[in-house]
């Protein structure tokens, strides 16, 4: 064939074929926080939801997470109450580690909903916005379908 050879930087790549770099870590975090970044970090690249200046926000949906994982292996072991004894007789009380699962969790559901990490979530990135929910209610109320 006639004509330059192709060079890498004007080869577009197809979608889904490119190649794109998963960034480590931050130094900041914790060991169980850098194995759920190692984990997830892949995917959220892979889907475009990983830019640099994400970093620190997934960086602390990681370390929720790896909260929320130790916090629950810590209820397995030791149970999610204690009995007391007092005035009123014995009393079941919860310990503290049953609540800082339940932040954990609440942060990791606030944070994951920024990087589409539910299927509802993700449904709402993928979409265009409310624009496309009008036209298709309008092209249904029209009688032209929704497809």
């Amino acid at each position: 064939m006639k004509g330059a050879k192709p060079r890498l930087q004007n080869v577009i790549p197809m979608k889904g074929d490119s190649i794109r770099h998963v960034p480590d870590a931050p130094d900041f975090m914790s060991d169980e926080g850098r194995a759920v970044w190692q984990r997830l970090a892949p995917i959220a690249v892979q889907k475009e939801r990983l830019e640099p200046h994400f970093e620190d926000m997934f960086a602390a949906y990681c370390e929720a997470a790896a909260d929320f994982i130790r916090f629950t292996g810590e209820i397995a072991a030791y149970g999610s109450y204690y009995v007391t004894e007092g005035r009123h007789g014995k009393q079941e009380k919860k310990r503290a580690v049953w609540g800082q699962r339940q932040d954990a969790l609440s942060s990791m559901q606030r944070l994951s909903a920024l990087f589409g990490m539910s299927p509802v979530d993700e449904s709402r990135i993928g979409s265009a916005g409310q624009g496309n929910l009008l036209n298709m209610l309008e092209k249904q109320l029209n009688g032209n379908g929704a497809n």
